[in-house]
């Protein structure tokens, strides 16, 4: 009997990486390892991906990991909220932007109506600025007779 007959063969921590529901690995390889993943080829939308590392001893650890892929132009949608009510004809604006696209001012903003907290917000900055110089207007009381805001005397004659 020789040595190597005798003790049990040992493993090597390893790690398998699957997307979505694919039964083949996209990355089967010994621990530790970097992942690199290019999403450029893949749909935009939700996926998933599962990590299956396996210790010395055969025992499994699985982490699953959602995520969003994003690679087409982003799309603006103003005038229409993710799970509103409406009725009738509903009027909203689309929007859609790459980075890879030239450069064009009407798309460097997404035009959308302006928030009433806005109009609010605006509306006592304006109140504000029309009540502060007319509370200026009231002369106290100890002052109301100086020169200058009592009554003016004529000049005398020459």
């Amino acid at each position: 009997m020789t040595i190597g007959e005798g003790v049990a063969a040992v493993r090597r921590p390893r790690v398998r990486v699957f997307l979505d529901d694919d039964r083949m690995p996209i990355i089967d390889r010994e621990l530790p390892t970097d992942v690199i993943l290019d999403t450029r080829g893949m749909a935009d939308g939700s996926h998933r991906l599962t990590i299956r590392a396996e210790d010395q001893n055969g025992r499994e650890g699985i982490e699953e990991i959602p995520f969003q892929v994003r690679n087409g132009p982003g799309i603006v949608v103003s005038g229409l909220d993710p799970h509103a009510t409406r009725r009738g004809k509903v009027r909203f604006t689309v929007d859609a932007f790459s980075a890879d696209d030239p450069f064009e001012p009407r798309h460097a903003e997404a035009r959308s109506t302006i928030p009433v907290w806005v109009w609010v917000l605006s509306l006592f900055v304006v109140a504000w600025a029309v009540w502060y110089p007319a509370r200026m207007w009231d002369v106290p009381a100890d002052l109301a007779q100086t020169p200058t805001y009592g009554k003016q005397t004529e000049a005398p004659a020459r």
